[in-house]
């Protein structure tokens, strides 16, 4: 791919940024954002010249908010088993032999929240909110961003996220150590540079070789995942994902534990 449309991607002093570009969609994601970021990523790998990621999103008011329920009707846009190609996505963010930062400057919430759990480290605006949804909406993202969000927060603080689907602030994400640090706004951006300024200063065989050893303490992850994007998609050909969809998309609260009782005793 060489013009993106979902994203922007630019080279600067070895820093490879990567925007999602979709703010009147708070910068959800649909099938074709998936596969620029896939692209984008592959460049950024195989790079000599890049010696770190940061991946972000476009204003001021997200980082990301997760699939595009817009383009969700039993499934999404794209392509793989749901329709969002996610476990390539956080496989190869996992897999880019060198540090990725999530530069969060708004909502991360949803696949946005798992994409900074997958991400080697992440700075935070302190206007940015964390959390799941998923469970509101009739879906869950069953792979890294449950099995390793246990690994970084800790399996109780992990049930509750998903369980609850509350709201976490930035202080709260940096106490339960789903970020590394949280700065004002406006200091963000310098913050960023700074920490891609002494990564650069790194050996970067060094930090690839760190970063695969890291990751292969945790890579039975990814066939948690399969197994459960499996299961996913059957789920969302149920009346119960159908209706957390809906309701999402008429403003209402969903009714899970009434969908399919018409019709009961006959």
């Amino acid at each position: 791919m060489s013009d993106y449309t979902d994203i922007l991607f630019e080279v600067t002093a070895g820093v490879a940024r990567i925007t999602i570009n979709r703010p009147e969609k708070y910068n959800a994601f649909r099938g074709k954002t998936c596969d620029e970021l896939i692209d984008a990523l592959h460049k950024a790998a195989w790079d000599r010249s890049i010696g770190v990621v940061v991946l972000t999103g476009s204003g001021d008011k997200a980082f990301c908010t997760g699939g595009d329920q817009s383009a969700h009707d039993g499934g999404y846009d794209g392509r793989g088993l749901i329709g969002l190609p996610v476990e390539e996505l956080q496989g190869l963010i996992r897999e880019v032999p060198k540090p990725v930062i999530a530069r969060v400057n708004g909502y991360a919430i949803g696949g946005g929240n798992v994409l900074v759990t997958c991400c080697d480290l992440a700075i935070a605006s302190e206007t940015a909110q964390f959390g799941q949804v998923g469970p509101k909406v009739g879906s869950v993202d069953p792979g890294f961003g449950t099995a390793l969000l246990a690994r970084v927060v800790g399996e109780k603080k992990a049930r509750e996220i998903w369980f609850l689907c509350r709201r976490y602030t930035a202080q709260q994400a940096l106490a339960m150590g789903l970020v590394n640090a949280v700065v004002p706004a406006a200091e963000l951006d310098a913050e960023v540079d700074r920490w891609c300024e002494e990564i650069m200063a790194m050996s970067p065989t060094a930090l690839a070789i760190a970063k695969r050893s890291f990751n292969a303490d945790s890579d039975s992850i990814r066939g948690i995942g399969g197994l459960g994007m499996q299961a996913l998609s059957l789920y969302y050909g149920t009346a119960e994902s159908h209706e957390g969809v809906a309701a999402f998309l008429e403003k209402r609260k969903p009714r899970f534990r009434d969908v399919g009782k018409e019709g009961e005793g006959k």
